[in-house]
């Protein structure tokens, strides 16, 4: 339980420790001078399927490719995982950036380092659910009218607004809060609603929120599959290939027009369930709950 968490949370970057910087470069012959780099911060295999997949959807984007549109600057970088889009931060270029496979909360505090004007040359697909997402999967799940709640750390309160517009029970956690007493406060709600901030959510925490919730019958709705394999209820998650269909598009239409969107959260997913957990909250899962998932498009290579 502890190694699923635990690879959860440092998928997510919650906790970020700096490796030797290496550069995946893929240059096209007749783009004039553009170039892109495709960062990356290890060679383990997850990395390796990550730049594989993105590498199979940027080349054919590129290659139609032409310096009289409205790109004004000549590189573009997509960082994989927190390390790479701080090495890049750091970088003096004039370039482009797509953060990916990092937590809103991370890309934010190293967005938040930036000067305004460099900040704003700097995307994302968030690693983590979209909120909105994990709320229809809430009501998919319980098919009656629910009391969600969402602890929110330092880092995380910028959801604060979106929550509460969506009728979430919203606690604001202090760093060095007790987790329990924030716990006690939201002992009579139906669901606990999990997003990636280190100061609620970590190795030393997620016992207890478990234990906690699972007393008071509240369903954990996780951030990540290995959360729900951990004994979260149930989640919403991208696989490599949803995160990269993604990144391609913003690419594709920045390559075409010039404009770089907002970060953003993850656009296709999945769903996963613990079925044991469920029967354990007594909340009978429907198959539209296991097929609730949007698809990357089939003319996604």
């Amino acid at each position: 339980m502890k190694t699923g968490l635990l690879a959860a949370l440092v998928g997510l970057a919650l906790s970020a420790s700096a490796h030797a910087t290496t550069t995946r470069e893929i240059k096209q012959e007749p783009v004039q001078g553009y170039r892109y780099q495709i960062v990356t911060t290890d060679d383990s295999a997850i990395t390796r399927r990550i730049v594989d997949d993105m590498v199979r959807r940027l080349v054919p984007v590129f290659a139609v490719f032409r310096t009289e549109l409205a790109q004004h600057r000549r590189m573009l970088y997509v960082t994989v995982g927190p390390a790479a889009l701080r090495e890049v931060a750091q970088r003096r270029c004039d370039c482009v950036v797509i953060s990916t496979f990092t937590s809103s909360q991370v890309v934010r505090s190293i967005l938040g380092t930036l000067p305004a004007a460099r900040a704003a040359l700097f995307t994302a697909v968030y690693a983590e659910p979209a909120p909105a997402d994990q709320l229809r999967l809430v009501a998919l799940l319980y098919r009656r009218p629910v009391r969600v709640a969402a602890i929110l750390g330092p880092d995380t309160a910028f959801l604060k607004p979106v929550l509460e517009n969506e009728h979430v029970n919203v606690l604001q956690a202090d760093p060095d809060e007790d987790i329990n007493r924030l716990l006690g406060q939201i002992a009579q709600t139906d669901v606990l609603l999990a997003l990636p901030d280190s100061a609620v959510y970590n190795t030393e925490n997620f016992r207890n929120i478990l234990l906690s919730t699972y007393r008071h019958k509240q369903g954990v709705i996780g951030f990540s599959a290995d959360m729900v394999k951990a004994g979260a209820l149930a989640t919403t998650y991208s696989e490599v290939e949803d995160i990269n269909a993604q990144v391609a598009e913003i690419v594709g239409s920045y390559v075409a027009g010039g404009e770089l969107p907002a970060p953003q959260f993850p656009r296709y997913f999945h769903t996963i369930v613990n079925e044991g957990v469920a029967r354990s909250l007594d909340v009978e899962v429907a198959d539209n709950v296991r097929n609730f998932a949007r698809p990357v498009p089939a003319h996604q290579p």
